[in-house]
C-alpha cells in the first residue's frame, strides 16, 4: 500500500491540539512537511516541535485566527508562495451547544465564518499549487451530525450540513485536476471539544458530567471514547497515494455509534 508522503506539503488546521495535532503527527510519519496552523503561538511553537522528522523533513508553523477572513488570506497566501500546499486538513473547534431554535442569529453566522467561509479561503489559496502539482488531498473534519444531527448543537449540526455539501461540490469539480476532497467525521472523541459537550449537557440537564459520559458511551458500541490518534489515522489515509480513489466521501470514526448506513 503506498503511503508515502515524502515531498508533499500538509497545512493542518486546529493543529496545536486535539485531533488536528494528531493528524499532523500521523502525517509527519507518513513523511510529509507538515504547517501547523491555528492562534496561540506558544502551543503551535511546542506542537511544530513535538512532530516526528526524517532527513528532510520541514515543519513550521502559522498563527493565524480563522475568522478574520482577509488575515487568514494573506498568511496562507504567502506560505503558499513559499512553499505549495499539496494536502490541506481543515478542521475548527465547534460552536458552542444549545438548539437551534433558540440560537442568536449572530452565532450562527460566526460559525459559517469559522467554518464554511474559512474553508473556501483556505482551499483558493492552496488551489493553484495543487492544480500546478496535478495532485491534492483535501480532508474536512466534521461531524456525525451530517448524517444524525445531534441533540442540543443546533449550530453545529447546521454548519456541519453546509461544510459536507460544499465538500461534495468541491469533489466533482476538481476530481479532473488529480485532487480530491473528502470529510472525517469523528464520533466522541477525547479532546477539548467533548469536554465541552460534557459540560454543557451537564447544565443543560442537571446531571453529573460522569453520569452524562456514561449516557453517550451507552450508545457506542465499543464501549469507549476514540482516540485522536485514531480518527487521524484515517484523516492520514485519506491524504495517502493509496486513497486516490477515495473521492467525495464522508467517513465516520464513531465506533459504530450511528445506527444510519
Amino acid at each position: 500500500m503506498d503511503l508515502d508522503l515524502r515531498g508533499r506539503h500538509a497545512l493542518v488546521c486546529g493543529g496545536s491540539e486535539g485531533i488536528g495535532r494528531a493528524a499532523a503527527h500521523e502525517l509527519a510519519l507518513l513523511g510529509a512537511d507538515v504547517t501547523l496552523l491555528a492562534r496561540r503561538e506558544d502551543a503551535l511553537r511546542e506542537a511544530a516541535a513535538a512532530l516526528p522528522r526524517t532527513g528532510a523533513q520541514r515543519h513550521s508553523m502559522l498563527a493565524a485566527d480563522v475568522s478574520q477572513t482577509l488575515e487568514l488570506d494573506q498568511a496562507v497566501a504567502a506560505l503558499c508562495a513559499e512553499r505549495p500546499v499539496h494536502l490541506l486538513v481543515n478542521n475548527t473547534g465547534g460552536p458552542p451547544g444549545g438548539p437551534a431554535h433558540s440560537a442568536e442569529i449572530a452565532a450562527f453566522l460566526d460559525a459559517f465564518n469559522k467554518h464554511l467561509v474559512a474553508n473556501q479561503t483556505l482551499l483558493q489559496a492552496v488551489l493553484p499549487g495543487m492544480r500546478e502539482a496535478g495532485w491534492g488531498r483535501i480532508v474536512n473534519v466534521i461531524s456525525t451530525s451530517v448524517y444524525e444531527p445531534i441533540p442540543n448543537l443546533g449550530v453545529s449540526n447546521t454548519i456541519r450540513g453546509a461544510v459536507a455539501s460544499w465538500a461534495k461540490t468541491l469533489s466533482r469539480e476538481l476530481a479532473p485536476d488529480g485532487i480530491t476532497v473528502n470529510n472525517v467525521l469523528p464520533g466522541y472523541t477525547r479532546t477539548q471539544r467533548l469536554d465541552q459537550i460534557l459540560a454543557d449537557r451537564s447544565k443543560a440537564t442537571g446531571k453529573s458530567q460522569d453520569d452524562v459520559a456514561a449516557g453517550m458511551l451507552a450508545t457506542v458500541p465499543t464501549g469507549r471514547f476514540a482516540d485522536a490518534h485514531e480518527t487521524a489515522g484515517v484523516i492520514a489515509f485519506l491524504c495517502s497515494p493509496a486513497a486516490a480513489y477515495v473521492n467525495g466521501q464522508s467517513i465516520a470514526v464513531d465506533g459504530g455509534r450511528m445506527q444510519s448506513i
